[in-house]
């Protein structure tokens, strides 16, 4: 399957590389490229610079896109251009998995109206103003809607990947994948400890 990865100015690290550790270590299953709205070096505040193919590249799609969160999807809610390629690269592919506020991208795009989603508990009350059409659950870990996948903050995107894993491949072949990379995967995406803090 191909995987597409948005990037933009101030996406945050683990956001991106939680995934990609986990679908890139499968690589019989999952081919990965990273794209970005201009195309080029996209950096973040961390320092990470990676480079991308156009956005626009992938405009009939990709099996699953994901979309990740960080700083900068308080500017790039705002960039129609941006929003617009996301509802349509989202609606032309099979899955769609967000993490953290990357939820607030796709939830501006009208896609998520009247489905489940969650975001980063510490920036929730931010992120829901971007799609007051959602059924947005603060507590949960990582959510499923048919091919739509939100989680919450950072580490809760690989949480959700190996999610995605069990559902595509059993419960059995993402908890391997988990020892694998020494993760204690939280397995019930109802529960979120951090959802009380």
């Amino acid at each position: 399957m191909k995987v597409g990865i948005l990037l933009f100015e101030d996406f945050e690290t683990l956001d991106v590389f939680g995934p990609v550790e986990i679908l890139g270590r499968l690589k019989e299953h999952y081919q990965i490229d990273f794209f970005s709205a201009p195309g080029g070096v996209i950096k973040n505040y961390h320092g990470v610079a990676i480079n991308t193919k156009k956005l626009e590249l992938i405009s009939e799609g990709v099996n699953i896109f994901i979309i990740p969160g960080g700083p900068g999807t308080r500017k790039e809610v705002n960039n129609k251009y941006l929003i617009e390629i996301i509802k349509q690269i989202s609606a032309s592919s099979k899955y769609v998995l967000t993490v953290c506020t990357g939820s607030a991208l796709l939830a501006k795009t009208g896609l998520l109206n009247n489905r489940i989603a969650t975001s980063n508990k510490r920036a929730f009350d931010w992120v829901i103003t971007n799609g007051e059409k959602v059924k947005w659950i603060r507590k949960a870990r990582w959510t499923i809607d048919d091919k739509y996948y939100t989680s919450s903050g950072v580490s809760a995107g690989m949480d959700m990947t190996l999610g995605f894993l069990a559902q595509l491949h059993g419960i059995e072949f993402a908890r391997k994948v988990a020892f694998h990379i020494e993760y204690n995967w939280q397995e019930d995406k109802s529960e979120d400890n951090f959802s009380q803090q």
